[in-house]
């Protein structure tokens, strides 16, 4: 094979054709033969063909990677884009013609930004999962669900979107759980201030982190944390409560002690702090220490203290009970018997057979009965003094009726007028009073099958005989008014022969002061004071006599004269009924 080659004028390397006419040359000159010559030139070709053939397959394997390259370029930018879902917002070129290196080139700047932009992406996600999985581990109660791994097959706004929605929720989520943390933390440190317990070791024992040298984002506010925070709540709440109800019962036994013992003002003052809840509802205890152990075991042993104190002082706390109850009956108007009570009161306590306390209940039950036995003569009393009022104000009036000096000019002339007018209204009404008190009286007895008793006396015999004396009274008075006036008429009559007649302004009969009768007749007192004050030196037989003399007629000749001798008393006889 004849090579021809020049050499390269421009570099002037060594060429091919250089190299073979050089062996010519050599060939020549050593003498090979054309066979040999043939076979070496042959042997040179082979291996030429050898190395194009390597360059070749060299060629055609970067081709295949190019378009490996290529294909996997393209592959990579289509799940970008599908991944980040912005194909619209990235200039993806749609090339498909041209060298494979011109279609790599036209990619990869878009495949550059696409991958920055998922990188980009996957730090978005990673943290707002990563926020998501820390505050689900918080609620959950610190349970760590290993790292987080972020699905990069979809990396679209939408869900990332979604994520952070959600993460929104849980943050808020998380606030309210916070607040709600510090609410429960905040009422367990106002019970415990009140209660005088340790807040740190109470609120701690629920979880460390709830302590108050911890910041308010690391404090736990898992759901185990809300419910362990709740139970102490309300556990501190019913201890309150159970202190409060034994704090105000010792409170009641104290003040009843004192009350019962007359203890001086100095020594109540030091139990205040004490006294002042008696009355308070749970929400109104407010103050440090208000239900502290050691203050209710300080009541506890002043409550056991006075307690002796009471039984060594049991006579002279049951007599004043005694009493107490005496004064009860006695402003109701009951009769009782307080020497035989006294005595067996005494006999009670010497024998030692009742405890002091049932003693004292029972004589607090005895006053109690008093009072509404007390409360329901009350409307009956309230009458009877009204009657009492109104005989004093008729007993009064008849005095002033017989003085014959009341239009005298003297001091006070004009008061007694107003007042004898106020009277006059008042003893007319003196029958309705006395048939209203019959009938509540009768009301009463037939709603407590007792007969009713003012001081010992029944009340309707009181008042039937009243009824029954002023009748009698009325009687008489009016007999003895027609025995006067025939009386009285042969006078006229020879008065009249002589053309002269008696001065209406002259008494007849000598003068008395008012209040003359208040030694002889007994007007000047009611009769049912008067019977009630008898009652308890004479008795019932004593009243009876009382109640005869103030009406007897005998007394009532008396006051006719006297009314006849005044002008006034003829012109406005006193009525005993309306």
């Amino acid at each position: 094979m004849a090579v021809t080659e020049t050499e390269n004028p421009l570099v002037g390397e060594i060429t091919c054709g250089t190299l073979l006419q050089k062996l010519q040359e050599i060939w020549d000159e050593v003498g090979e033969s054309d066979e040999e010559r043939d076979k070496l030139l042959l042997q040179i070709e082979e291996e030429c063909l050898n190395v194009y053939k390597k360059k070749v397959e060299q060629a055609a394997k970067s081709r295949a990677e190019l378009l490996q390259t290529l294909s996997d370029a393209t592959v990579e930018l289509s799940n970008l884009t599908s991944a980040l879902g912005e194909k619209s917002y990235i200039d993806i070129p749609d090339k498909s013609s041209g060298t494979i290196k011109e279609q790599l080139s036209a990619i990869a700047p878009a495949l550059e930004q696409l991958w920055q932009q998922k990188e980009e992406r996957v730090r978005a996600f990673s943290d707002v999962q990563s926020q998501i999985q820390k505050i689900c581990e918080e609620i959950a109660g610190g349970l760590n669900n290993g790292p987080h791994v972020v699905d990069e097959s979809d990396l679209s706004l939408k869900r990332l979107d979604d994520f952070q929605r959600k993460l929104q929720e849980l943050q808020k989520e998380k606030s309210d759980r916070l607040q709600k943390v510090l609410e429960f933390v905040s009422t367990v440190h106002d019970l415990c201030a009140v209660l005088g317990l340790d807040f740190l070791s109470t609120v701690t024992e629920v979880h460390p982190s709830l302590d108050e040298a911890n910041g308010v984002q690391t404090k736990s506010i898992s759901n185990e944390t809300l419910a362990r925070l709740a139970k102490t709540v309300l556990t501190l709440k019913e201890d309150k409560m159970q202190r409060l109800r034994k704090l105000q019962e010792l409170a009641t036994q104290l003040t009843d002690l004192w009350n019962l013992m007359d203890t001086p003002d100095e020594e109540r003052e030091l139990f205040d702090h004490v006294t002042c809840n008696i009355s308070a509802s749970v929400h109104e205890v407010t103050v440090s220490g208000a239900l502290a152990l050691d203050l209710i075991e300080q009541a506890e042993v002043e409550v056991d203290r006075l307690d002796q104190l009471k039984s060594s002082r049991m006579k002279e706390i049951a007599f004043k009970k005694q009493t107490e109850l005496e004064e009860i009956y006695a402003r109701a108007h009951i009769e009782v018997k307080p020497e035989v009570v006294r005595e067996r009161i005494m006999s009670l306590i010497d024998a030692g057979n009742t405890e002091p306390s049932e003693l004292l209940a029972d004589m607090d039950s005895q006053i109690a009965k008093a009072k509404e036995e007390a409360f329901s003569r009350k409307e009956i009393l309230d009458r009877v003094e009204k009657w009492m009022s109104a005989c004093e104000e008729e007993s009064w009036l008849e005095d002033y009726n017989r003085d014959q000096n009341r239009y005298s000019a003297s001091r006070g002339a004009h008061l007694n007028l107003k007042r004898a007018e106020k009277a006059r209204i008042l003893v007319s009404k003196i029958t309705a009073m006395v048939d209203t008190l019959v009938t509540k009286t009768r009301a009463w007895e037939e709603d407590n099958s007792i007969s009713f008793e003012y001081d010992g006396v029944p009340l309707l015999a009181m008042l039937d005989e009243y009824t029954m004396l002023r009748q009698e009274r009325e009687d008489e008075k009016r007999r003895l008014k027609e025995q006067k006036k025939q009386q009285e008429q042969p006078h006229t009559d020879q008065d009249s022969a002589f053309g002269s007649k008696p001065s209406p302004a002259r008494p007849i009969s000598a003068k008395k002061p008012v209040g003359t009768r208040a030694n002889g007749g007994g007007l000047n007192e009611t009769p049912i004071r008067r019977l009630s004050m008898n009652s308890s030196q004479n008795g019932s037989k004593s009243k009876r006599d009382s109640l005869n003399k103030i009406a007897s007629p005998s007394n009532l000749v008396a006051t006719t004269k006297e009314d006849g001798a005044s002008p006034v008393s003829r012109a406005d006889p006193v009525m005993a009924s309306p």
